[in-house]
């Protein structure tokens, strides 16, 4: 990435005098892209946390866990939220710029611009995950400069190597042939997003491939309404980066850093050998597998993430060091 990156106020939502409060922003970066970001709490905080959501989600994912983490930590923790090229209400891209390592050059400009100074923890749901793994692949050094904790939640640093679908190897060959083809005829579709009766249609089949045991109602229409703010371009442009990537060297080089991972045991996308590798790569990562749960963590086990995510957070704050298992 080349240029500066800028930002430009959008509308304050109960923003107080010491710069608290809600605040919905649009970063431009260097290739004109717009990223929609939201920060809740003030400037001095003494940690940002900034939260990465998935493919063809969007940063309302988070809102348990914003909400949460507001009422335990007040004023003591920014909480960052942002809209991933390509989807929610940032803008598109080229379809040569739908890639992981342009991702992770995205969370560097977010947090050069939006969080410049003090210690940053991140988390990363999916494909945020493997963003905050490309961050620190492309840009170490910035990365030890400023990262003081990890969560990760339902990803992988492995590609699809674990990805089977629960299903056996011969229908995962043949889905993954069906997605992979698909994933290039959408790619080249731009800046167009799915059609809401299609997404209706497709409803039992997102609760299938993304939800446990059980699923709330608002959840899934949550998760629909996402994907419908995707476009077609990053729906499919993003596939083959995200297939590809392999980052567990990346992670075996981040040292004690206070880290956690979570996973469902449900989980058709990233099931559990997912989590146990990072955990494997980085030994200061706690390690929680969520019976009965599927890869929509954040919403299906919001208490278990939110635990993990103050765990992390109350180590930085008190500055206990973190044990090597």
């Amino acid at each position: 990435m080349t240029g500066n990156a800028g930002v430009t106020a959008g509308t304050p939502g109960g923003r107080k005098p010491d710069g608290s409060g809600v605040d919905d922003m649009e970063l431009r970066l260097p290739d004109g892209v717009r990223l929609h970001v939201t920060v809740t709490g003030p400037v001095d905080a003494e940690v940002t946390l900034v939260m990465l959501h998935g493919w063809t989600l969007d940063g309302r994912s988070w809102h348990r866990q914003v909400a949460d983490m507001r009422e335990r930590f007040g004023d003591r923790v920014r909480l960052v939220t942002y809209d991933a090229r390509g989807h929610g209400r940032s803008s598109c891209m080229a379809l040569r710029d739908a890639t992981l390592a342009q991702l992770g050059d995205d969370l560097a400009a977010v947090v050069d611009e939006i969080a410049p100074s003090g210690p940053i923890v991140l988390v990363g749901h999916s494909m945020g995950g493997m963003t905050v793994m490309e961050y620190a692949h492309r840009h170490p050094d910035r990365f030890a400069a400023r990262t003081a904790g990890l969560v990760f939640v339902s990803t992988t640093a492995e590609g699809h190597t674990h990805t089977v679908y629960g299903l056996s190897p011969r229908i995962t060959r043949l889905i993954r042939l069906a997605e992979t083809t698909g994933a290039g005829v959408l790619a080249r579709c731009g800046g167009w997003r799915p059609p809401h009766a299609l997404l209706r249609a497709l409803r039992p089949s997102i609760r299938w491939m993304l939800f446990g045991d059980r699923c709330d109602p608002a959840d899934i229409r949550l998760v629909t309404s996402a994907v419908a703010r995707a476009t077609l371009r990053s729906i499919g442009g993003f596939r083959a980066s995200i297939g590809a990537q392999h980052r567990l060297e990346t992670l075996a080089a981040l040292g004690g850093l206070p880290a956690a991972a979570l996973v469902g045991d449900r989980d058709r996308l990233t099931p559990p050998p997912c989590a146990e590798s990072i955990a494997a790569a980085l030994p200061t990562t706690e390690l929680t597998v969520c019976p009965g749960a599927g890869h929509m963590l954040m919403m299906e086990r919001p208490d278990q993430v939110n635990d993990a995510v103050a765990g992390v957070l109350d180590r930085v704050l008190t500055g206990r060091p973190t044990t090597r298992l």
